[in-house]
């Protein structure tokens, strides 16, 4: 059983706590636009279930059925335990090399974006890892692990991770030789030159401490969190696919084809021989586009009524036809990278149009497809958002001019 849903009542009272003891203590851990973005990502991320499902489950589900050695019984206490060991030591691997090899960074890059360290910056989630990631979780279908232990020992996996992205808990003493705590997952999310790529354990620190991949965090050197090459845009679509771009414009570009297939697999940092970029050093400025407080509000609005739309779609689309889940994702996408747009003060009117008129356009496909009560507050919506999104942020972009990046 997935409990990860169940989780977000729990996500949404912890972090609103974390935002009001920030705000308290004026740490300044806490910045909106960031966190929209992060949410954005989650959302975006948990509703993609609805219209994604990949080759790689069937294959897991197929090689589970037909080849595993073993029939292990969900009613052995044991092979729980197991299991879920067994889970973490895979997930280890499977994190490292998202952090080694490019085209599994392309997708993991979207969680280490944040400039930010947070509660929100674990609901920040990656929506293409249904690609390779399965691979990684091969051994535990060939061994017989049911589905139903996989998905539940993965979820608390998940659930626990959550925990440690916070800047309010100091080191643990004996916990950290063992567990992973924020404070060696802070180090995970660095991008200080001394602290990247280390601590990939999901709950048991021992991996990284087996296999020298461990990093204590230093009261010397403080975490600066994010990439090595800032995202520089507030668009969850854009988070997910732009290493994807970039690798195939260097693919397209390269004249050697040895080349060509060699940076897919090759370690992020590598370059294309005679093409390398300047490298950055020093502390980088964040992202932080002054967008107005009318464009924050219609943000915040945005992101508040998608988190409870998003609820409302995993439960009642679930069993709709997939035309009407793809259209209930298609008003998820649209509205998240209008709130994305407002926050980066887009002053380009013609984009501006053409994301409304999509946002639109998906409220009343979805209407479409809805039932009447909802079809008709859907042809409403769509009506009255553009207005009201060109209303709330033209003001401000008079006022501050253009700003926008991508």
């Amino acid at each position: 059983m997935d409990l990860v849903p169940y989780a977000i009542p729990f996500f949404a009272l912890s972090i609103l706590l974390e935002m009001a003891w920030d705000k308290r203590k004026g740490s300044g851990y806490y910045r909106l636009n960031d966190a929209i973005n992060s949410l954005s990502m989650g959302i975006l991320r948990t509703s993609s279930a609805l219209v994604i499902f990949g080759f790689g489950t069937v294959l897991l589900l197929q090689l589970g059925e037909q080849y595993r050695l073993f029939d292990i019984s969900t009613d052995s206490a044991l092979a729980w335990v197991l299991a879920f060991i067994g889970y973490d030591f895979l997930y280890y691997w499977f994190h490292r090399v998202s952090h080694e090899r490019q085209v599994l960074w392309a997708s993991h890059v979207a969680h280490h974006q944040s400039e930010e360290y947070n509660l929100t910056t674990a609901l920040r989630q990656t929506s293409t890892g249904f690609l390779l990631g399965w691979i990684f979780y091969v051994p535990s279908f060939l061994l017989g692990v049911p589905p139903e232990m996989f998905i539940t020992v993965a979820s608390v996996n998940l659930l626990y991770q959550y925990w440690v992205h916070t800047r309010f808990v100091p080191k643990l003493g004996w916990f950290e030789w063992v567990f992973v705590s924020p404070s060696n997952h802070r180090v995970h999310h660095a991008r200080n030159p001394r602290y990247l790529d280390r601590n990939y354990g999901g709950v048991f620190i021992l991996w990284d401490r087996l296999f020298g991949s461990f990093q204590e965090e230093l009261d010397e050197e403080p975490v600066e969190f994010g990439i090595s090459k800032p995202l520089h845009s507030w668009n969850p679509l854009w988070a997910n696919l732009h290493l994807y771009r970039d690798m195939l414009a260097s693919s397209w570009n390269t004249p050697r084809w040895r080349d060509k297939l060699y940076l897919w697999v090759a370690p992020p940092a590598w370059q294309v021989p005679g093409q390398a970029a300047p490298i950055q050093t020093g502390p980088l400025p964040k992202y932080d586009p002054d967008c107005g407080p009318a464009a924050r509000t219609y943000a915040l609005l945005l992101i508040l009524a998608m988190f409870v739309w998003g609820s409302y779609y995993l439960v009642g689309f679930a069993d709709q036809n997939y035309a009407a889940r793809l259209a209930g994702f298609a008003l998820i996408l649209t509205t998240l990278m209008e709130a994305g747009a407002a926050l980066e003060n887009n002053s380009k009117r013609w984009y501006s149009l053409f994301r409304r008129g999509a946002l639109s356009g998906s409220l009343v496909w979805l209407g479409y497809h809805a039932e009447p009560q909802l079809a008709a507050i859907c042809y409403s919506l769509a009506l009255v958002a553009p207005i009201l999104g060109w209303r709330l942020t033209s003001s401000t972009r008079k006022a501050s001019g253009p700003l926008s990046q991508s």
